[in-house]
């Protein structure tokens, strides 16, 4: 959340707007490298590039009306989709390595070459799994598909869609370490309903999932990296039936749907949520800062308004911003309750 009397600063870069960033960090910062192909008719806009904000126990004077309260004791899972053959959770942990390719700034995932990138992923899978040994770990790579940017664009959405071959070369990665794919996106003024059919050249694909940043859904005519972004339940609902029917349409094991959250406001009437009999839901805890501040952040937003399974993110860089901060480890975050199943590394 932003503090009262905070405000996010801004660069003007030519590229992506990064996500999950802070000033001031060595390769999670404002910014991206380069603009990149569209499928779309925009053409890539100059972009106010943003800073994700810290991870908060949100304080009673937050202009943003975030309050907390004690979490409630650990809800048990309704999922329909478990018992589905092919069903990932809660059989395997995932672990994933989020960004972009085109970016060295967004993520571990564009960061480094492709063979180092996934030789890391390797060491933190094994990690991992050494943690959990009852658990297994699928490794995943989650891919930011639609950025949002600081200029409408020709479309006036305020969105970049990449091309259809930064979707496959993921994908070709994935493969080499027999990995799921995450298709991240980032609305802008744009909607979900307009973004997905797009998609379903990946998602008909066993492998590739979905996922959802609010941060970056504008609405009543904010600009992405002015503001954070909002979700509905009702547009969140309709990614879980769109990704239900495609389960259904393609005959294919129960799809995954992330939508990341750190403030309360990213994600309305929680409680509207619609689980479907073939998709499995993450609420990802999307914050950085130390571990005090990110095991506040989930405790409020996560598991104080629970939907089905939960995410934890770890940023290398962002949460050792702190002078004496360490990384959380594995068997820490394992110690959260609920235990989170979706594990994000950026």
């Amino acid at each position: 959340m932003i503090r009262k009397g905070t405000t996010l600063p801004l660069l003007c870069a030519f590229g992506l707007l990064s996500a999950c960033t802070s000033e001031g960090t060595r390769n999670e910062t404002n910014g991206a490298q380069a603009a990149v192909a569209t499928t779309s008719s925009d053409t890539p806009a100059t972009a106010d590039t943003t800073q994700k904000v810290a991870a908060t126990p949100a304080p009673a004077d937050s202009t943003a009306g975030d309050s907390v309260a004690a979490a409630p004791a650990e809800a048990p899972i309704k999922d329909e989709a478990a018992d589905n053959p092919g069903a990932i959770l809660p059989h395997k942990r995932i672990v994933a390595y989020y960004g972009n390719p085109l970016s060295k700034r967004m993520g571990i995932l564009g960061e480094i070459a492709p063979d180092k990138m996934l030789a890391r992923l390797d060491g933190e899978v094994k990690a991992w799994q050494a943690a959990d040994p009852s658990t297994p770990v699928q490794p995943a790579l989650h891919l930011v598909f639609v950025t949002a940017q600081g200029a409408p664009g020709k479309s006036g959405t305020y969105r970049m869609r990449m091309s259809d071959h930064l979707a496959d070369t993921v994908i070709a990665w994935a493969a080499k370490r027999n990995a799921i794919v995450f298709l991240d996106i980032q609305i802008g003024r744009s909607t979900v309903e307009a973004e997905l059919p797009r998609l379903e050249q990946w998602l008909k694909l066993p492998q590739v999932h979905l996922g959802i940043d609010p941060e970056f859904a504008m609405k009543n005519g904010a600009i992405p990296g002015k503001k954070i972004g909002t979700l509905d339940a009702s547009e969140i609902n309709y990614a879980t039936n769109f990704l239900n029917d495609i389960a259904v349409k393609y005959n294919l094991p129960p799809k995954i749907l992330v939508i990341h959250r750190f403030t309360q406001r990213m994600v309305t009437n929680y409680k509207n949520i619609k689980l479907r009999p073939n998709v499995q839901f993450v609420m990802h805890m999307d914050g950085w800062g130390d571990r005090v501040l990110k095991k506040s952040t989930y405790l409020a937003y996560i598991k104080k308004e629970p939907v089905q399974y939960t995410g934890f993110k770890i940023f290398y860089y962002n949460d050792t911003k702190k002078p004496g901060s360490k990384l959380y480890t594995p068997k820490e975050v394992l110690a959260l309750n609920p235990k989170p199943m979706y594990i994000q590394y950026q």
